[in-house]
């Protein structure tokens, strides 16, 4: 909770900004005080009304304005926060606080702040792939400055990539892991995500259509939320999340050795689509296709069990230990008999048959299953399922935090 806490947000011009009603209300929810700057850009997404209507307080976006001046002055609006948070963090704002510049209430609130500072970037890919963008926010991060997202998707300009703004839940989830002690401080926890690729020669591979979103989710909610997190993933698209530890592999027994050399932890959620198989007569020199000669027998082996075994690790088994179950049909079914089959604690059963778009997009429709039940969980963004799963997991633990350590 933020009971207490002053956050001061900055609301810059980029369509993202319509999310940042969503967040002050979300901030609100949670006991935080939200004072808000809009840029002049921003006004063109958000009025200024909307915003004060749901901050419950004045909005501010002139410097010199001689009644904002009066009453509290930037100077003064820049520290007496707890945080101040940047979304959506464009790329021009971006440089301007890289560079010092203060050409308008929020770049100069950005200079003039002694207070730790959020950003949540959102541009057009291209822009967010710029040589001079990335410079910057390493400049940034380097000087402290804390960032979350952006996220890969659909952009505004009808362009996919990576650009999205990280969604509200995200950005409270980080703001709340920083501010507050964190519920899972002291949590050490192990996060599988991904697909893995099974070598059929040094060119080609046996692979699945996993992009990893899900489970690299997970893993920055539970950072958020304070636990030391490591994250086993296999190749995938994606940016190694903020505050995680991350250990790339290519194959399930990679995948299981370096779950292992992580042990004890006091949870582990295995969200990576492992392949069951791996080709035991994988050649060392590419497979040539010859005229007239029948194609290559390709003989497969079971590959380790990496769910099993974490759940049957003896002393060293996590607390808890979390599956999923990506099914295209009888999904609960096969959920709740994997549950039983594996010996874990929960599955996170979800239909990833073609016509959901659950692989490789952003959104998920989830069960959980325990040994309690089944509970149903609403179509959500893989950002919020994570986030839901992550409080489910502070639930869970309650007080075995740190028993591992």
């Amino acid at each position: 909770m933020l009971d207490g806490k002053r956050i001061l947000l900055v609301i810059s011009g980029g369509i993202a900004a319509y999310k940042t009603l969503d967040l002050i209300r979300r901030l609100r929810e949670r006991g935080a005080a939200v004072r808000c700057v809009l840029t002049k850009n921003a006004q063109n997404f958000v009025t200024p009304l909307s915003v004060q209507t749901l901050s419950g307080e004045k909005v501010f976006s002139d410097t010199f304005s001689l009644t904002d001046e009066h009453e509290i002055g930037h100077i003064t609006l820049a520290r007496d926060c707890d945080m101040v948070v940047v979304a959506p963090a464009t790329a021009n704002l971006i440089a301007k606080m890289t560079t010092g510049l203060a050409d308008d209430l929020a770049s100069t609130a950005l200079l003039v702040t002694d207070q730790p500072v959020v950003l949540a970037p959102a541009m057009n890919f291209r822009m967010w792939e710029n040589p001079a963008t990335q410079a910057n926010l390493a400049a940034l991060k380097a000087r402290g400055v804390r960032t979350v997202g952006p996220n890969s998707g659909m952009l505004a300009e009808g362009e996919a990539g990576m650009g999205r703004m990280a969604e509200p839940s995200e950005i409270l989830a980080l703001v709340e892991g920083l501010l507050a002690a964190g519920p899972l401080r002291g949590v050490k926890a192990l996060v599988t995500s991904g697909p893995t690729f099974e070598p059929i020669d040094p060119v080609r591979f046996i692979g699945n259509r996993s992009s990893g979103k899900q489970g690299h989710a997970i893993a920055s909610a539970l950072a958020r939320l304070g636990a030391e997190v490591t994250l086993v993933t296999g190749p995938v698209r994606l940016t190694d999340p903020a505050g995680v530890t991350t250990v790339h592999v290519e194959t399930a027994r990679e995948m299981l050795g370096a779950c292992l050399g992580r042990l004890p932890v006091d949870v582990a959620v295995c969200a990576a689509a492992v392949a069951d198989w791996t080709v035991s007569n994988a050649s060392k020199e590419k497979r040539k296709k010859e005229a007239g000669a029948p194609p290559p027998a390709i003989e497969l082996a079971p590959n380790p069990d990496i769910l099993a075994t974490l759940s049957e690790s003896g002393g060293a088994r996590p607390h808890l230990v979390v599956g999923f179950a990506a099914e295209t049909e009888r999904v609960l079914e096969h959920a709740g008999a994997k549950l039983e089959r594996k010996g874990c604690d929960w599955i996170v059963a979800n239909d990833v048959s073609p016509a959901t778009g659950t692989f490789g997009g952003d959104f998920n429709t989830v069960h959980l299953i325990t040994r309690a039940g089944t509970e149903p969980w609403p179509r959500a963004s893989k950002a919020d399922v994570a986030e839901r799963l992550a409080w489910r997991i502070v639930d869970a633990l309650g007080g075995h935090k740190g028993e591992q350590e």
